[in-house]
């Protein structure tokens, strides 16, 4: 779409804003329908979901790629100009709403790497887990990063920040659920005589 923006000349008088601006709205907007993945199969029991989530998680990041090297190369002009590296760490350091962005993107950057089955073995079901649960922090930061980097009356900063809320809401309500074997577990209880039919469950690589 960018681009049939770019050659139909539909882009604004600053097209690198532009180009900044709506890579970094489909990160959200990907970012967020990664976190409701989960909620959505837990309440409608389509379990097929599920195979959706790692793809439109990489998309996300993908997105979030985009928009760090549109702020580096096209707005900084990394590559470009000489000492760039130092302006850009000062810039990241001295900016709070650049600060929490790139947080946001370091966050993502490890789950990307460690997307695959072969990560989730390597790492084992529980590390696994507890490190992708940092997808919540960097969906926080990055809209935080939103709701500084507007100025004015603008809404679409905060109807993420309304989205993000719900989503961890969700969360809260599942973790607070204890099933009576885990109440029983807890309370030191005994598990009732009888034969184990089946192999304890694997851990579920399913945080979200």
């Amino acid at each position: 779409m960018l681009v049939a923006d770019a050659l139909g000349g539909r882009l604004s008088k600053n097209p690198i804003e532009d180009i900044t601006h709506r890579t970094g709205d489909w990160t959200l907007y990907l970012l967020l329908t990664t976190l409701a993945v989960t909620p959505l199969r837990r309440l409608t029991g389509w379990n097929v979901l599920i195979r959706f989530r790692r793809t439109i998680g990489l998309l996300a990041f993908s997105y979030a790629c985009m928009h760090l090297l549109t702020y580096a190369v096209l707005d900084q002009g990394l590559f470009l100009q000489g000492h760039v590296l130092k302006y850009l760490a000062d810039d990241i350091t001295k900016r709070p709403f650049i600060t929490v962005g790139f947080s946001a993107f370091c966050m993502l950057l490890p789950l990307a790497l460690t997307s695959t089955k072969r990560s989730i073995r390597r790492l084992g079901g529980t590390r696994w887990n507890a490190l992708h649960r940092l997808i919540y922090v960097a969906g926080a930061l990055a809209v935080l990063h939103y709701l500084w980097l507007v100025k004015g009356k603008q809404w679409r900063p905060v109807y993420f920040a309304l989205v993000l809320v719900g989503l961890l809401v969700t969360r809260l309500i599942h973790a607070r659920k204890v099933t009576p074997s885990t109440d029983a577990r807890l309370r030191g209880d005994r598990p009732e005589a009888g034969p184990r039919l089946s192999p304890p469950a694997a851990p579920d690589p399913d945080p979200l």
